[in-house]
């Protein structure tokens, strides 16, 4: 299965194109692709978009780091935006076939090596964070370089997640994390008073109370005030309304808005969001808007919400008179959906005050949900190439004298992963069941379903098992996997 993952490191340089192509130049490794690159000289600091395998974009953002610590020197570095490293933040953003909990483990690989490798100490953010208080990165990069190459040596509180409680005397610290797509929105007024965007930064951040999912600064950019704002959920805080409550605030200051900026890219729904917002339009639907319209069509993919489009070719695949995919995929898949399901349960219940007290084991069965559920969605081919095998061996037979041997191998194969299935999805199953208690009951018709599901599938895979055990020759073989079944079915 194909995964696809964004990083979007930044780096403290940007004024100088060569160091930053230098940097770009040590993260094109085969498997990544670069989006975008945007470099800021009042901020001195770039953007830099790369999009890749979970492998590859791994090792990418490794080698930037270690590109950036050769070139960049933070004890001569001036610029406006906060940083605490020469690579100062490097997030991961699950695109296609990963999770966020998958991202949180690519972070976490990242650290270490970044540690191993270059002697930068790492300290982890967002949703790959150790502690609450390193959720929000400004409270990592307090102080910025120049405070925590001194408070990192006598304050445990600033220890970080990888290597010694040191900078690195010329590249400083990095920040490594896993968090879903964000916006970097700048807004510049009509004025050069900086103290006016930082009173409207004030106003509008999350922290200090404004708006949920808006993280805000305020700086001198171009000789002019800037409201510089990372949004962190555009889905549940629109763009539009952010740039509606600074020109709100503006105007209580006498000032206003000139022109914005989006630094880096920007997914296309949040402009879908804004042109619904602003012109008004009624009853409005992406699939209204023309390209959206074509690429729907000739994809064959039309369906409301687009989530028909990702499990039809599977169906269609299962509906075909062909041997693969068969009973055992449409196992396997059934049970990732229970997992998914579940997991979509704990995940929105951790983030309740009333569930505040069971976060640790919602977290828990969210990582370890998450991996079945990946395990889970791999048999799916895994079964399918059982199959396969099999085919395969009986086709030897009839030309070989080691095809009896190839078939008993084969067979063992075609019993082995439903049952390795089916043992996940008992696993999914309890895992449910434990979450009941501790879950927002506005879900339990999810958690319905995902039990459901669960069940579908363990009865499913069973089936596949008894099939395929029954034309095993191998005794000991055959009673191994019967008292699983046995112990699975209790």
């Amino acid at each position: 299965m194909s995964t696809l993952v964004e990083c979007v490191p930044n780096f403290s340089e940007g004024r100088n194109k060569a160091v930053v192509d230098a940097i770009v130049e040590a993260m094109k490794i085969p498997g990544v692709s670069l989006l975008d690159r945007e470099m800021d000289a009042d901020h001195n600091r770039c953007v830099i978009t790369i999009v890749g395998d979970r492998e590859a974009i791994t090792e990418a953002a490794i080698r930037g780091v270690g590109k950036a610590s050769e070139l960049i020197d933070l004890t001569k570095h001036q610029g406006a935006h906060p940083r605490i490293g020469a690579a100062d933040v490097i997030p991961f953003i699950p695109i296609e076939g990963v999770t966020i909990e998958d991202c949180v483990a690519i972070a976490r690989k990242v650290g270490e090596e970044i540690w191993k490798r270059f002697k930068i100490p790492v300290y982890l953010y967002e949703s790959a964070a150790t502690n609450p208080d390193r959720q929000n990165l400004e409270n990592i990069r307090r102080g910025q370089f120049e405070g925590l190459k001194d408070d990192i040596l006598v304050n445990p509180a600033r220890c970080p997640d990888f290597g010694d409680p040191r900078c690195h005397p010329t590249a400083g610290a990095t920040v490594v994390g896993a968090r879903k797509a964000l916006i970097a929105y700048n807004v510049f007024l009509n004025t050069k008073d900086v103290d006016i965007a930082k009173k409207i930064a004030k106003a509008v951040r999350y922290s200090t109370g404004g708006l949920r999912f808006v993280k805000g600064a305020g700086f001198e950019v171009r000789g002019m005030a800037q409201v510089s704002m990372n949004l962190t959920d555009f889905e549940q805080t629109p763009i539009a309304r952010v740039f509606e409550f600074v020109k709100r605030e503006a105007a209580r200051y006498g000032v206003q808005p000139v022109s914005s900026e989006i630094v880096g890219l920007i997914p296309k729904k949040a402009l879908e969001q804004a042109a619904e917002w602003f012109l008004q339009v009624e009853n409005f639907d992406s699939s209204m808007i023309l390209e959206n319209r074509l690429a729907a069509v000739t994809s064959g993919k039309m369906a409301v919400g687009g989530l028909r489009a990702g499990v039809e070719p599977f169906i269609e695949q299962l509906a075909a008179p062909t041997a693969t995919p068969g009973g055992g995929s449409a196992a396997a898949a059934t049970a990732a959906m229970a997992a998914a399901v579940g997991s979509m349960v704990a995940a929105m219940s951790r983030t309740k005050k009333a569930f505040v007290q069971y976060e640790p084991q919602l977290s828990q069965a969210v990582a370890r949900l998450a991996q079945l559920r990946e395990e889970l969605k791999a048999a799916i081919d895994a079964d399918a190439e059982s199959y396969n095998h099999v085919l395969a061996a009986y086709k030897l037979a009839k030309t070989s004298n080691d095809g009896e041997a190839a078939i008993e191998t084969a067979m063992k194969g075609a019993t082995s992963v439903p049952m390795e299935t089916a043992e996940r999805t008992r696993e999914v199953g309890d895992i449910i069941a434990t979450l009941k208690p501790i879950t927002s009951p506005n879900m339990a018709s999810d958690l319905t379903v995902a039990s459901a599901l669960a069940s579908a599938a363990l009865v499913s895979a069973l089936a596949n098992v008894e099939i395929n055990l029954g034309s095993v020759k191998d005794a000991g073989f055959v009673d191994e996997i019967r008292s699983k079944v046995v112990a699975l079915q209790r």
